[in-house]
């Protein structure tokens, strides 16, 4: 069943979302449905850290601007040369 939803922004994000979903071929209500549902099914799980990863948490400290999504691609890039 669909329901209509009526939400409040800025309308420069507005502007932004619309111009993204256009670009991506897809509806802005899409948009946000499927990011809502990511959401609602994330708080859904339950995770159980094991007690070796808990020990784990907090050991290393990063920079703040620590990319590490640049940093593993900087890896398997010289992994795989």
């Amino acid at each position: 069943m669909t329901t209509k939803l009526t939400l409040t922004l800025e309308g420069d994000v507005i502007l932004s979302a619309k111009k993204y979903a256009r670009k991506n071929g897809k509806s802005l209500s899409g948009i946000v449905e499927n990011y809502l549902k990511t959401i609602a099914s994330a708080t859904d799980t339950d995770v159980t850290l094991s007690p070796k990863v808990s020990r784990l948490m907090g050991a290393i400290k990063l920079p703040e601007d620590f990319d590490h999504k640049k940093e593993l691609g900087n890896i398997l890039t010289q992994k795989y040369k």
